[in-house]
């Protein structure tokens, strides 16, 4: 015996919310995977819209139809693909954050309104009422997203930025002596990561730190950066600031591999290298790290989409700055291979510095290897110490402040 009409409501309630859910994901995951935000933003809506559109269908052949589904469905739909053919920059995504809040207020409102006229079925509660609520939600976290970001400022406590390259880069320089130390932040970091090394080793010589472009108090660049890019943005960054080399080039994580490269491209401006549970040139050979890529290849590009419903009331970071990270994310293949060309750093002093906790398959034996650029190397292994934690915690920090130390004093 068939279901009678009345009850199969239920099913299309839960039916359209999960197709909605499932080819939002399909299109996020895989379909745009790794991509900008505004097909990221642009996909989910036409998943949404889906949803919507695919409940107004589908309602017709039960006892409650809900036309009133038909229209915003319609119109998240054409404004997600406005979105994903257009992609509109940064700055157009900024402005729209005045607008997209109130939209999506007003469809919730609409929504609420009209399936409590012509929805009765416990499914409303059940389903539709805690889909729009999270709607709700990414409506008021982003309209406080918009403000806060309008209102707050991004003013370093100190140094400054320059113009290199027609974009604003900043560095910040403490200390005295020579050579000079200069710092390359690790993937999502910035020049704060720091502190800590900073401080130890601006007490010997003199320390510098930037931040990448569109990261921390750097403007953004034209388009992607890879290694080489960036090598000569910071080496006119330098020689416009008035730091003169040789430098000692210290880098964590991915930081480490910025380093190779410029070393690779400055040889005569290089002093010394000193890798904090750096990144090796040969990352993708470690046994997991190509499936890790992949996976934060795609997740790590929802983040600033996700981001603009309320970085600042979790103390995340803004969409500016996880566009940058997602960009640089992107060219880290390129990175590691324009690593490889240092092939050696011949007498100059390099110090590798390797946590010894929660290292994946195939980190020491790359930590290793990397000493093997210099024959003049040391390794240090800080027991206790995470690849975060070796920047974070302050013991852990000391160990690697003193390697960058004694790498400045023997290359002075």
């Amino acid at each position: 015996m068939s279901e009678p009409r009345s009850q199969r409501i239920g099913l299309v309630v839960f039916g359209s919310i999960a197709v909605g859910v499932l080819f939002g994901l399909l299109l996020v995951l895989v379909a745009f995977a790794g991509d900008a935000e505004s097909r990221i933003t642009g996909s989910a809506l036409v998943a949404l819209g889906t949803g919507f559109v695919l409940f107004a269908a589908a309602s017709r052949s039960t006892a409650q139809p809900q036309p009133w589904a038909l229209r915003p469905g319609v119109a998240a739909i054409a404004v997600g693909l406005s979105l994903v053919v257009l992609d509109p920059g940064d700055h157009q995504l900024g402005l729209m954050g005045w607008a997209w809040p109130v939209l999506l207020l007003v469809l919730v409102g609409w929504s609420f309104a009209n399936a409590r006229r012509s929805l009765r079925h416990w499914s409303r509660p059940a389903f539709l009422y805690p889909a729009l609520f999270v709607l709700f939600v990414a409506a008021v976290g982003g309209a406080f997203e918009t403000v806060a970001e309008a209102t707050s400022t991004n003013a370093p406590a100190s140094g400054r930025t320059y113009v290199v390259n027609a974009h604003r880069l900043y560095l910040s320089c403490t200390g005295r002596g020579g050579p000079t130390v200069v710092l390359f932040n690790g993937l999502g970091e910035r020049t704060p990561s720091w502190t800590s090394v900073e401080r130890t080793v601006s007490a010997s010589t003199r320390v510098c730190v930037f931040d990448r472009a569109g990261e921390g108090f750097s403007g953004s660049a034209v388009g992607a950066q890879d290694g080489h890019q960036l090598a000569l943005d910071l080496h006119e960054l330098l020689r416009t600031a008035g730091v003169r080399g040789p430098y000692v080039l210290a880098g964590h994580s991915v930081g480490g591999a910025y380093a190779l490269v410029y070393a690779a491209m400055y040889p005569r401006q290089v002093a010394g290298v000193a890798l904090i549970d750096s990144s090796s040139p040969d990352q993708f050979e470690l046994p997991d790290y190509p499936r890790f890529y992949s996976m934060w290849h795609r997740v790590g590009a929802l983040l600033p989409s996700l981001s603009r419903v309320g970085s600042h009331l979790f103390g995340t970071p803004s969409p500016r700055e996880y566009r940058a990270d997602r960009v640089e994310f992107n060219q880290l293949p390129r990175v590691f291979d324009q690593a490889k060309a240092l092939r050696s750093l011949h007498g100059k002093p390099l110090a590798v510095v390797t946590a010894d906790r929660e290292a994946v398959r195939g980190w020491q034996a790359a930590q290793a290897k990397l000493a093997r650029l210099s024959t003049n190397s040391f390794q240090v292994h800080v027991r206790g110490a995470t690849h975060a934690t070796i920047l974070e915690v302050e013991s852990y920090a000391r160990v690697a402040s003193n390697a960058i130390v004694e790498v400045s004093e023997r290359a002075a």
